[in-house]
């Protein structure tokens, strides 16, 4: 399993995983970006609470996303549902 190391915000982070080197690089930028938009639109914050509303919005951003993919899956299985009961459509 390969090491990485990363500096994100400042601190230097190591850790072992199976994830490929693109998307420890993607996740990485994805954080960053995330991150220094929080801090323009706040101002002043400490390290703590800024990465604390990080936190926050990489959850809420999940969770969205999480409930948009179920109803897309709900969807999907109505349709194939639909065309199991008339495959001649």
């Amino acid at each position: 399993m390969p090491r990485y190391t990363l500096k994100l915000f400042g601190l230097e982070i190591s850790f072992k995983t199976d994830a490929e080197n693109n998307r420890i690089n993607a996740a990485q930028a994805y954080l960053e970006t995330k991150y220094n938009e929080l801090l323009s639109g706040a101002g002043e914050l400490s390290k703590e609470k800024a990465l604390t509303f990080l936190l926050l919005s990489l959850a809420d951003d999940y969770l969205v996303n999480s409930t948009k993919l179920a109803l897309l899956e709900e969807k999907i299985g109505k349709i194939l549902e639909k065309t199991e009961e008339d495959p001649g459509r």
